[in-house]
């Protein structure tokens, strides 16, 4: 079994492969997100994990349209608790720091910890667990990375701070991709992830959001996208949870019938 990320070992993708695949299996590390999910449409590797939404950055819209544009089905989801720990190599102390460097949004999530150390300067780069890669195999003196503890781990670094994210509830949704596959009723879904596209006509989201809270769906998220090829026009991708499949499956056949056309993206569990 093949598995898709988007880093490197040490990344947080990379936990997420390991924690709900084993780590036994071969993980495949891309560069970027598109290359993830161009994998799995081709079938070279035979899931993707991909981040979805963060609890304090919230979603990543660009990754909803890969779902769309490669024709690929949720199998599952998982969220993982971020935990951003400040390392370096062996030795050094964090008065010794004049740099950390690490992915802009972990940066922006420990801000609140360097405000104590103005002498280090927080610099943008690829991703974490690359950073502290780099530092390992380049004897970096006087250079930091945020990361988890496991790059730290992998990369024999010095952990010189735990959890130094300013918001300690953090957690970053994932979800497991796939090739569409026939639906054999195995699992008993109470979530799903759709793409609505609507028509163009006023007061339209208003009945779509009243008819489905009559069949009991209750909305998780909601974004909406613009249509490409119809200009101020709109499309939403929307999770939804429900106690009833049955509920479900009639609201999507009469948002269809009534409403405009509605994009199954997967049928699962709710991890939360």
């Amino acid at each position: 079994m093949k598995i898709a990320i988007q880093g490197i070992p040490g990344s947080f993708h990379h936990q997420v492969a390991i924690n709900c695949f084993g780590a036994e299996v071969e993980i495949v590390g891309y560069r970027i997100f598109e290359e993830v999910a161009k994998c799995v449409a081709q079938g070279t590797c035979d899931y993707g994990v991909l981040a979805i939404e963060n609890s304090i950055a919230g979603a990543i819209l660009p990754n909803y349209e890969l779902i769309d544009r490669y024709n690929l089905t949720i199998k599952d989801e998982y969220y993982l608790p971020i935990s951003h720990n400040l390392m370096c190599l062996k030795g050094q102390q964090i008065e010794d720091l004049v740099e950390v460097r690490s992915h802009p949004m972990a940066l922006l999530q420990c801000k609140k910890f360097f405000a104590d150390y103005p002498q280090i300067k927080l610099v943008d780069d690829i991703d974490t667990a690359s950073v502290a890669k780099r530092i390992h195999e380049e004897k970096i003196k006087g250079v930091g990375a945020i990361a988890s503890k496991t790059a730290s781990q992998i990369y024999q670094l010095d952990v010189l701070a735990s959890d130094i994210q300013t918001v300690k509830n953090n957690f970053t949704r994932f979800i497991i991709l796939q090739k569409p596959s026939l639906d054999l009723g195995l699992v008993k879904a109470n979530k799903a992830s759709i793409k609505v596209t609507v028509n163009n006509e006023k007061g339209i989201l208003a009945e779509l959001l009243m008819l489905m809270s009559e069949y009991g769906l209750d909305l998780s998220k909601i974004q909406s996208i613009p249509v490409i090829e119809k200009p101020w026009e709109y499309a939403f991708f929307i999770d939804t949870q429900f106690e009833d499949h049955n509920a479900f499956e009639s609201a999507v056949s009469e948002i269809n019938a009534n409403f405009g056309t509605v994009k199954i993206f997967g049928k699962y569990l709710n991890r939360k």
